[in-house]
């Protein structure tokens, strides 16, 4: 199971929001590469990178970014505003090596199935869920979709990875939400990331545990948990061995 430390991006600062709330945000690093080199020099295989002004204004703002944080080495899974194969273009010339889309794949089968032919393993799709149902446009908005369902509909469209994230355990520190986070790979035929509510080394072990019984279940993000102290990217890959 790969662990993938978060980086948000948010007015060109490295930021953390609670629950995907703009209004509670909580601001680490002035500059999104310090925190990147970190973890490179970790021995972080791979880092997420979320470009939240992209999320909420349906553009990535972050792009050199993106490109200075490839040039660490790690692989870079890169989210935010990936809603047209222009941007999604574009944010692999400036280095990501997988993209994650969410608002236009749960609006647009015909446009996921698409780009999951024309990029197979560098997509992904992110499925952020509130109350079991998928959120989209920076989680602003909820759709009437079950996260299970899309799951599934993803698989089946030939996606080969689903970032799963339970929008009420975002940034809280509390532990992920087990009980989803299983319905998902049960119904979910591809890789699933398991994102949302990490809070420490025993998660991260408990998830790694998880995934004997879930072979798909390939990794997970994590994010406020390496701001506030509460563990580090070598303990956590440890974990995972």
């Amino acid at each position: 199971m790969i662990v993938y430390p978060a980086i948000d991006i948010r007015g060109g600062r490295c930021v953390r929001l609670s629950q995907g709330r703009d209004d509670a945000r909580t601001d680490y690093y002035k500059d999104p590469v310090e925190p990147a080199i970190q973890f490179a020099q970790a021995g972080a295989e791979w880092i997420h990178v979320v470009d939240l002004d992209g999320a909420f204004g349906g553009a990535p703002l972050n792009l050199p970014t993106l490109q200075r944080i490839a040039a660490l080495g790690p692989k870079v899974q890169f989210g935010g505003g990936m809603r047209d194969r222009a941007i999604a273009e574009a944010a692999y010339a400036a280095g990501a090596s997988r993209i994650v889309i969410g608002t236009r794949a749960a609006t647009d089968p015909a446009f996921l199935r698409e780009m999951a032919k024309a990029h197979g393993p560098r997509l992904a799709v992110g499925i952020d869920a509130k109350d079991g149902l998928v959120a989209v446009k920076g989680w602003t908005a909820v759709t009437a979709l079950q996260a299970t369902d899309f799951a599934k509909e993803a698989g089946e469209l030939g996606v080969s990875t689903v970032i799963y994230t339970d929008i009420a355990t975002d940034g809280m520190l509390t532990c992920p939400n087990w009980k989803s986070l299983e319905a998902v790979l049960r119904a979910c035929p591809c890789g699933v990331i398991a994102s949302g509510g990490v809070a420490g080394t025993e998660d991260v072990a408990r998830l790694a545990q998880m995934s004997r019984a879930y072979p798909n279940l390939v990794g997970a993000i994590v994010g406020k948990a390496l701001y506030e102290g509460r563990c580090d990217v070598a303990g956590l890959l440890q974990a995972c061995r």
